[in-house]
């Protein structure tokens, strides 16, 4: 008879091989689409569609296009703000459970300040003002 750990053991591993076998059936399912899409496809190189394609624009000059930094200054702080409504749901969740009601509001009010400082440090670069 077999030992109860072994037994647990043989259970756990069980279960994560058949998780791996749907991985293996998975990344063969996509490697096989891939290499037909391979084999089938026509391959015919033109110039027109070696061009660089653009909503049917006709490209003009290089393909380097400068961006402004600014943009990605607002990519940031709206993730900033994403994150903070992330984390505030769950703080409301555990700040209305008892005992955990001062813990909470001291972490929240932490975490709150730190987003602040980023915030004044936008404002300060110039980063919130629309020109």
């Amino acid at each position: 008879m077999p030992e109860p750990t072994v037994a647990v053991a043989a259970d756990y591993f069980e279960s994560y091989s058949v998780v791996g076998l749907l991985t293996a059936i998975g990344v063969l399912f996509v490697a096989v689409a891939f290499g037909a899409g391979r084999l089938l496809r026509p391959v015919v190189p033109t110039p027109e569609k070696l061009l660089t394609y653009e909503c049917g624009v006709d490209p003009v000059g290089e393909g380097w296009a400068h961006t402004q930094v600014r943009y990605y200054v607002y990519a940031f702080l709206y993730v900033i703000f994403a994150i903070d409504s992330i984390f505030l749901f769950p703080w409301a969740t555990v700040f209305a459970d008892p005992g955990y009601g001062a813990t909470t509001l001291v972490e929240m009010f932490v975490f709150l300040g730190f987003l602040a400082v980023g915030l004044l440090y936008a404002y300060k670069k110039g980063v919130l003002t629309w020109t």
